[in-house]
């Protein structure tokens, strides 16, 4: 879907890369370079001049590190925001429910968003989800995402990595396109 459309109307939006995400209480992750390829991302939409937005996930679970209260609350320091940044805070996995988000995009033009971020099974894909729904072209960038080991109901450990290649196959093609970094990056150049 990227390059469908005039990237001035192409949002990339950065979810829940804060510090509270390198808590051992995670448990394993997989894709260690997720926060280099936003990093990159990031430098190319703001050379660009194309318009960023970070979301922000402001748990209300007592003992959760994303809580607003709690020092890994904080943006991971390859996505702070910049001045003029949009920064949307959410209580949720949805970056568009009980947020601005949908409004901000419809007001200023916007038609199509790049996804990166955590989780890949959580908030990523939720958003990504939503985002399909509501009528806009979602590109979400595979190696720009990460997530974690999960147990089954079942009882059965899934590795981070089976858990990001499965949640990226039932969004691609049904609510967004799947592309790599470096994908995204040459049609940007």
């Amino acid at each position: 879907m990227l390059g469908d459309n005039n990237l001035r109307n192409t949002a990339l939006i950065v979810i829940d890369v804060q510090k509270g995400f390198d808590a051992p209480s995670w448990g394993v992750r997989n894709n260690p370079d997720a926060e280099r390829n936003i990093a990159l991302l990031l430098a190319s939409w703001r050379r660009s001049n194309l318009p960023v937005v970070h979301i922000q996930h402001c748990s209300l679970e007592p003992n959760s590190p994303l809580r607003a209260d709690h020092q890994g609350n904080a943006f991971k320091d390859e996505a702070s925001p910049l001045d003029g940044e949009m920064v949307f805070t959410k209580t949720v996995n949805s970056a568009f429910i009980g947020t601005d988000l949908e409004d901000y995009l419809r007001t200023h033009g916007m038609i199509s968003i790049v996804v990166v971020g955590l989780t890949t099974d959580h908030c990523v894909s939720t958003s990504t989800r939503m985002a399909g729904n509501l009528g806009f072209e979602v590109t979400v960038v595979s190696d720009a995402t990460a997530t974690f080991n999960r147990c089954g109901q079942d009882g059965v450990e899934y590795s981070a990595d089976e858990i990001h290649k499965v949640h990226l196959a039932s969004l691609n093609g049904e609510f967004c396109d799947v592309q790599s970094t470096q994908d995204v990056l040459d049609k940007l150049a």
